[in-house]
């Protein structure tokens, strides 16, 4: 009994002990002491079973009185400054320090600004909870005796992937930078673009476990207020476990969930992110992932590429164009071929129509099968494709569509007139340059399927209706997701100028609605272009 009693006063001491470390946001509540060897305790419970945890106690001064430890997670620093501008420092140098207690405490982050550290990005921290977050965060904390306060020194050194060319976002002429897993050094790259006192970076921390650092990235007075307001209560309204990538902040702040088309804008590159805040859009930047968050947007946005502006207007606005005929083409072609062979034959000229009859003689499915077995088929080898490594993926794609296509005509499962149906369909999914865009119009093609499979035409037209009816009620952060195509008075139609066609760069003189209303105009010149 004995025993029994002692242990369950041990697990009761352990869960008082973890209840009074940790409150219900998961942050260390236990205050710091200036005995230097309460401390160590308390930083050695938390980091317990850490096997990568790295400290060290010495003694500096002359009769090495004064004692002081370092503390850091192994690999995640790096170890040239650890030991060059630390603890050589503190080690060697800082022995000459008098032995008086007193005159060290009274003047102690002046002693170590000065002479201590041979680093300028230093800083105090007073609590526990700050000290354990520098040091998960690849900082390096410094605990003296006798003083209440931490120091942390910027020691982050962990290795990185570096700048790569974006692979989702490729164009032929333009940067060939892409964003990293790093958050500063995808904000620098963003800087190197705009080299403006105005360009604001407020960091926040989001997870309660993962403290996942974010960085919101906009000009101060360009930005809208409202939406930057906005845009700061949804990222503090929800409490979650951690975010590990931009996807899962996506979600949690988007308008509509049960929509198929994203709200938010994801791009991979800096002069597109760098473009957008200088029209007064906020770039939110998530630590460990090399997509970027754009909002305010639209889904004019999504058609639009960087390459657009780096080119004659002229090709870039057939460009536009053809994508906005890709969007059609991916969404409808299937639908509508449904339509007018099933229920519409007599609208198709004759010969095409006695063709079609022909290629569908021996065919035992009706057409919407057909149809249904390629899309799936498709969409099951572009996922392959996807998940494989490149050279065998881009293989799968190119020599599985081949075989399954003609081996499905010759026997006689499916049309010719299918296949080229299914295979214009997946080339306009392609022209489109968001990706997320593309996986809404996927998922829209098989409800207007659905529809022309029951209904013809006359089910067709009721699915683009839908769609466009879902489309017009979207907003993003109160944005009218179709602008500029409605509500585009608010900006007297300015908007229009970079749609579907984009004029040249001289008549786009006005930022977009995403900025402030007084700070419109971007573009003047005393000359006049000629005519």
């Amino acid at each position: 009994m004995k025993i029994l009693k002692q242990w369950l006063d041990n697990k009761h001491h352990k869960e008082q002990w973890e209840d009074e470390f940790h409150d219900e946001e998961n942050k260390v509540t236990i205050p710091l002491s200036k005995d230097l060897e309460k401390n160590i305790k308390n930083l050695e419970m938390l980091f317990k079973d850490c096997g990568d945890f790295v400290r060290r106690k010495f003694p500096v001064g002359i009769n090495k009185e004064v004692n002081m430890f370092v503390a850091y997670i192994d690999l995640m620093i790096d170890r040239r400054i650890i030991e060059e501008s630390l603890l050589e420092q503190l080690m060697l140098q800082v022995r000459s320090v008098p032995p008086h207690l007193d005159k060290i405490k009274s003047s102690i982050y002046e002693f170590i600004r000065d002479g201590g550290i041979a680093t300028a990005d230093i800083k105090e921290v007073d609590t526990l909870d700050e000290a354990a977050l520098a040091i998960l965060s690849g900082d390096t904390i410094l605990l003296i005796d006798g003083y209440a306060k931490v120091i942390v020194v910027a020691t982050k050194g962990w290795p990185n992937r570096g700048i790569q060319e974006p692979d989702s976002e490729v164009v032929v002429r333009g940067p060939k930078e892409g964003f990293s897993e790093a958050l500063r050094m995808n904000t620098v790259l963003i800087r190197r673009r705009i080299r403006d006192t105005k360009l604001k970076v407020k960091q926040l921390q989001v997870g309660i476990r993962s403290r996942t650092d974010i960085a919101l990235m906009y000009i101060e007075d360009i930005v809208r207020p409202d939406i930057l307001k906005d845009v700061e209560a949804r990222l503090k309204d929800f409490k979650i476990d951690g975010i590990l990538d931009s996807g899962h902040l996506e979600q949690l702040i988007e308008e509509d969930w049960r929509s198929p088309f994203p709200q938010i804008q994801a791009t991979q590159r800096p002069d597109k992110v760098a473009s957008a805040i200088l029209e007064g859009r906020i770039a939110i930047i998530v630590d460990n992932t090399p997509f970027v968050l754009l909002v305010p947007t639209t889904l004019n946005s999504f058609f639009q590429s960087s390459e657009d502006y780096y080119q004659r207007w002229a090709i870039m606005s057939f460009t536009r164009v053809i994508r906005y005929i890709a969007a059609f083409f991916a969404a409808g072609i299937p639908g509508l071929y449904l339509a007018l062979t099933d229920y519409h034959p007599a609208m198709i000229p004759t010969q095409l129509t006695m063709a079609i009859a022909a290629s569908r003689e021996q065919v035992p499915f009706p057409s919407v099968i057909e149809v249904v077995l390629m899309e799936m088929a498709f969409e099951l080898l572009r996922e392959a494709g996807t998940r494989l490594p490149g050279p065998i993926g881009s293989t799968i794609g190119i020599v599985g569509g081949l075989i399954i296509g003609q081996a499905a005509v010759e026997a006689k499962i499916v049309s010719p007139i299918v296949v080229i149906v299914v295979a214009v369909t997946a080339i306009s999914s392609f022209a489109i340059p968001d990706n997320a865009l593309t996986v809404g119009f996927r998922l829209v093609k098989f409800l207007i399927i659905g529809f022309s499979a029951v209904m013809g035409l006359y089910g067709f037209l009721l699915g683009v209706l839908i769609v466009l009816i879902h489309l017009v009620s979207l907003k993003s952060f109160n944005i009218p997701y179709m602008s500029p195509f409605v509500s585009g008075g608010i900006n007297q139609y300015e908007d229009i100028k970079d749609s579907i066609f984009r004029v040249p760069t001289f008549m786009m003189n006005r930022r977009p609605i995403f900025s402030r209303p007084d700070k419109r105009v971007r573009f003047k010149t005393k000359k006049k272009k000629n005519e």
